[in-house]
């Protein structure tokens, strides 16, 4: 399937742990590697800029050479305890290219109780909506990112308070 990435991890924390690590954006930042402008609320615009992330030497490598670009997503959804979503322009991160009039993918996160713990699965649609020429770049690279994503949401849950 080439429209939507899925990944799922198992967290060993408290929901409402889990939930404010989510929805708290400055503590997503230091995991995600944003620096956000503001709260998250329904309808927001968030603006920031990405540094790297606190939680994984290895992952914040990876964002270095993106450190300081503008990073952009709109809040769509707050269900607390259960489901965060936003929606972004994806791998929007090539120089000079105005990504503005591109659709947007739709992310979410969604917590879901389980016998051991939190069940996270994140999902990111609408890559076929993506102009062809970005398209595949994008989908590849979201779908390595939302991997090493929920492995630095796992680091962050076990060494925060």
């Amino acid at each position: 399937m080439t429209d939507r990435i899925e990944k799922k991890i198992l967290l060993h924390a408290p929901r409402e742990r889990v939930w404010r690590a989510l929805t708290d954006s400055a503590e997503f930042g230091t995991w995600f590697g944003v620096r956000f402008d503001g709260p998250f609320t329904p309808g927001a615009a968030m603006h920031g800029v990405i540094v790297p992330t606190k939680v994984d030497p290895e992952v914040a490598k990876h964002q270095q050479p993106y450190e300081g670009k503008p990073f952009e997503i709109t809040i769509e959804r707050i269900e607390p305890q259960n489901v965060f979503s936003f929606r972004w322009h994806p791998f929007a991160v090539e120089p000079g290219i105005d990504y503005s009039a591109e659709p947007t993918t739709l992310v979410v996160f969604a917590l879901e109780q389980v016998e051991n713990g939190i069940m996270l699965t994140v999902s990111e649609s609408g890559f076929d909506q993506i102009p062809i020429a970005r398209r595949a770049r994008a989908f590849t690279a979201n779908e390595q990112g939302w991997g090493m994503v929920i492995g630095l949401v796992e680091k962050h849950l076990a060494h925060a308070s």
